[in-house]
């Protein structure tokens, strides 16, 4: 006795990547997930291979592996990918402290991030 399979957290003719752990505020990383929503694939990775952002990087990984998962895992179309969703969320909060003057000390976040990114397959039309 097993368990059942869990169902697909996607549509049939989509694809998905997360990167859970992306160093970077939320707020910064949704800056650079909204330039690439609702754009072709390809588009999408040009447009965050030029963009000055540092996140970029990070959201380009993403995008490429959701786009590598399309073609090898549910044999889709690469040239008619479009990015469905680029949603951003919270992950943990490291805490560091940092010596100030006269014997005090301020505290420092470092956030994480996540990052999920749905890729389908848009019918020709």
């Amino acid at each position: 006795m097993s368990k059942p399979a869990s169902p697909r957290k996607v549509g049939e003719k989509e694809a998905l990547a997360v990167a859970t752990s992306v160093r970077g505020s939320p707020y910064k990383l949704n800056l650079v997930a909204g330039l690439i929503r609702n754009k072709k694939a390809g588009d999408a990775l040009n447009i965050l291979a030029f963009s000055t952002k540092a996140m970029a990087v990070d959201v380009r990984k993403c995008l490429a592996s959701a786009i590598a998962n399309a073609e090898n895992n549910h044999n889709l179309d690469v040239d008619s990918l479009v990015v469905k969703e680029a949603s951003v969320g919270k992950g943990l909060v490291m805490k560091r402290f940092a010596t100030r003057a006269r014997g005090r000390s301020a505290r420092i976040i470092k956030p994480f991030s996540r990052l999920r990114i749905v890729v389908r397959e848009q019918e020709a039309e």
